[in-house]
């Protein structure tokens, strides 16, 4: 059996940042990325095709399986599952879901219902003291190496709510979670998050981005393909955050994905969980 492996943070001096007040936190993160294996995807999103073969181009990297709201499962190709944001029962069919690794960006039924998910997963909090401040995660977890970049959600009406987007760093992919965010990123939190290949993303306004600030944040990270979460099965808010950009709306809630099969620029692809009313 495969160990799981936990890299202990060191402490680092914090340094100043004006306003949101998160930088120092941002900059650990940072700081923990440059320490982590040397198959990194998100510091190096090239680092696959170096050393892949033409066999391997063909090979599925990761699927990402998406239950609605904030809530998908991430399988590795090597069989590593990893659940974020599971959604307490009474919205979209309760899935039946084994995993590895469980995060939480978010201490709400509608983030954190960890007791749905079987198979005894580690579980990963990004937010300590009932969400008060923030927990700062640098695991490695079988093949994967996963991190976290503290956010802000409920911008629009009260800041400095606390939150936490995921980073899962597959060696041949980089996938980021973003949370319940709810402004666009500064500079320490884009280094954080690194070269994102896939970014699971909030469209719905109120407590997240809205679909136009949505966009701006994609303008930021640059990702291969973004997923739109956090929409309520809108249609509305899934056309006004698509516009203009190639777009795919898939009739499944399952999407596989290949590092060397990924488009450039970025591309949406629209996942219909389970129990989702239509988007068209």
């Amino acid at each position: 059996m495969e160990t799981v492996h936990v890299n202990m943070m060191q402490r680092h001096h914090r340094s100043r940042t004006p306003r949101l007040h998160i930088g120092s936190a941002v900059f650990l993160s940072s700081l923990l990325l440059l320490s982590s294996s040397a198959h990194s995807s998100c510091r190096d999103p090239d680092v696959a095709r170096g050393f892949g073969s033409l066999a391997h181009a063909a090979n599925v990297d990761a699927t990402i399986q998406y239950f609605g709201h904030n809530f998908f499962l991430i399988t590795t190709s090597k069989g590593t599952r990893i659940v974020a944001d599971p959604l307490g029962p009474g919205w979209y069919p309760n899935p039946n879901v084994a995993a590895d690794v469980v995060t939480v960006g978010k201490e709400m039924f509608n983030h954190n219902a960890v007791h749905i998910v079987r198979g005894n997963p580690l579980i990963l909090r990004g937010l300590k003291n009932y969400g008060a401040a923030w927990n700062m995660v640098s695991t490695t977890v079988k093949d994967t190496f996963i991190y976290n970049v503290p956010i802000h959600q409920n911008a629009d009406f009260i800041e400095g709510i606390h939150g936490s987007a995921f980073v899962f760093d597959l060696g041949t992919l980089c996938i980021a979670h973003l949370g319940d965010l709810s402004q666009k990123l500064n500079e320490q939190q884009l280094k954080a998050f690194g070269k994102v290949d896939i970014a699971l993303t909030p469209i719905g306004g109120g407590r997240t981005m809205g679909p136009d600030l949505a966009r701006e944040v994609l303008a930021q990270l640059k990702p291969k393909i973004a997923i739109p979460m956090h929409h309520r099965d809108n249609p509305f808010l899934i056309k006004q955050f698509t516009a203009g950009l190639k777009t795919q709306a898939l009739r499944t809630d399952t999407l596989a994905v290949s590092k060397d099969a990924l488009p450039l620029p970025t591309e949406i692809r629209i996942l219909q969980p389970r129990g989702a009313m239509s988007y068209e």
